[in-house]
């Protein structure tokens, strides 16, 4: 029998497995997809290894890297300190940071943006020595949205669109108007103003699935993961967890991790009695484009005034992958709408876009991609412990201090690996923060 049971293989509960494999807990992971990483994961496409989505990190949080340094895949993550900025028409700027100490670091780079003018980027200065008086100290922040903030700054429109709606609806995955202020003065106070380094930007060198394989497992041991194990109930009684059922076989351990999405909670462990009626899905959108040629020579850029807000170069400029957060007005578009749509407004920041063959192309609409970040919900965030004592949660919907990211899906893993710890009677600390020097991550 193991130490703990783990139902889900996402980045929560790899993260809680990693931490309590590490401690020396005897862990069994159930999943049930064939493959690891729940939502920031990777399959086949023909000859073609794809993410579901592109998944970028920052140095601001401390955990997601310090998990992948347990599985021994930190180097496998390449950093970026420039931000490319295009307009349509091709024009660039590139926000990076300089010699001066944070938060004034990104002064120079900032001046020299084209796509804002001085009094734009001036009202933006203010907003940000707002941010930095107001966040963590001011008590209405999850009760406004971010816009309402904005406005209430008295930021320009078009600085609104294209800088903080730019930056934020990627990094939340939620539209201004239905995010809680609070998760968009954190993005920027933790990832652009509290160290130099907190913006250096991840991009994972190699296929998300890659992070999470076998040969990564062994450097943990202890840790047994079943796949294609879909867990259909809890069995819980006086109060405590006797054992799952999954796959029709019943399986008992100590302690139980439900890692699980919000919305199957209930159906596993409808005796927790947790309310999530308030929740909602924002989706994300991921569109893959072959070239025949290559169509640019950038690493990745942000998209300004278009649908498509991301490119990131996954192959010599001729593969190409496009990223739409909070795309709500995709999800019911057509497949080949979607392509269309792509091609055109990538031909107007990349001409050659317009003579270059495309020889394939794939749409991945994650609709439950996070839970919506909107103003009132995080009093409604349940935390790790529950009200069966052998039994925690993690997800990045749980209590985690941060929006639903990768960093926050591994910060609720590390924080139930806590609690259990402290129910079996030798408690140990898992979380880390960025004083550390370790790594982290932001989306998505």
């Amino acid at each position: 029998m193991s130490d703990v049971i783990v139902l889900g293989g996402g980045l929560a509960g790899l993260s809680a497995a990693a931490a309590l494999g590490g401690a020396g807990h005897s862990v069994t992971i159930l999943e049930a997809r064939p493959f690891l990483g729940g939502r920031a994961t990777s399959y086949e496409i023909g000859a073609e290894s794809i993410d579901n989505c592109q998944h970028v990190l920052l140095r601001c949080c401390a955990n997601l890297l310090d998990f992948y340094k347990r599985l021994g895949v930190e180097e496998k993550i390449a950093f970026h300190r420039e931000y490319t900025f295009l307009e349509p028409g091709g024009k660039r700027s590139v926000l990076h940071p300089g010699m001066l100490p944070a938060p004034a670091h990104f002064f120079g780079s900032f001046l020299n943006l084209s796509f804002l003018s001085m009094s734009e980027k001036l009202a933006v200065g203010r907003a940000m020595q707002a941010i930095l008086r107001e966040y963590g100290t001011r008590g209405d922040l999850d009760r406004i949205t971010m816009r309402q903030w904005l406005e209430e700054k008295k930021q320009p429109a078009r600085a609104i669109e294209r800088f903080w709606r730019q930056v934020l609806v990627s990094a939340v995955n939620e539209e201004l108007d239905r995010m809680a202020a609070s998760h968009g003065l954190q993005v920027f106070r933790q990832g652009f103003l509290a160290r130099a380094d907190s913006c250096d930007m991840g991009v994972p060198a190699v296929p998300l699935g890659d992070l999470y394989s076998s040969d990564a497992w062994k450097r943990i041991g202890n840790v047994e993961i079943r796949l294609r194990t879909p867990v259909t109930r809890m069995l819980i009684e006086d109060g405590a967890v006797r054992g799952v059922i999954a796959n029709g076989e019943q399986l008992e351990a100590h302690h139980y991790i439900c890692a699980l999405p919000f919305e199957r909670v209930a159906g596993v462990a409808p005796e927790l009695g947790l309310d999530l009626s308030a929740f909602e899905h924002s989706p994300i959108t991921g569109i893959h484009l072959w070239f025949g040629r290559p169509v640019t020579d950038l690493p990745h850029a942000t998209l300004l005034d278009r649908t498509i807000q991301w490119m990131f170069n996954k192959g010599e400029g001729r593969y190409v992958q496009l990223v739409v957060s909070a795309s709500r007005s995709l999800v019911e578009m057509p497949r080949a709408e979607v392509i269309s749509l792509a091609l055109k407004e990538l031909a107007e920041f990349f001409p050659s876009v317009r003579d270059a063959k495309l020889e394939k192309a794939h749409v991945v609409k994650e609709v439950r991609a996070t839970f919506s970040a909107k103003p009132g919900l995080e009093s409604l965030r349940p935390v790790s412990r529950t009200s069966v004592r052998n039994l925690f949660l993690a997800g990045d919907w749980t209590r985690s201090g941060w929006p639903a990211t990768m960093e926050g899906a591994v910060r609720s893993g590390y924080l139930a690996a806590e609690a259990v710890t402290t129910a079996a009677g030798a408690p140990q600390k898992f979380l880390r923060t960025h004083d550390s020097r370790a790594f982290a991550s932001v989306r998505g």
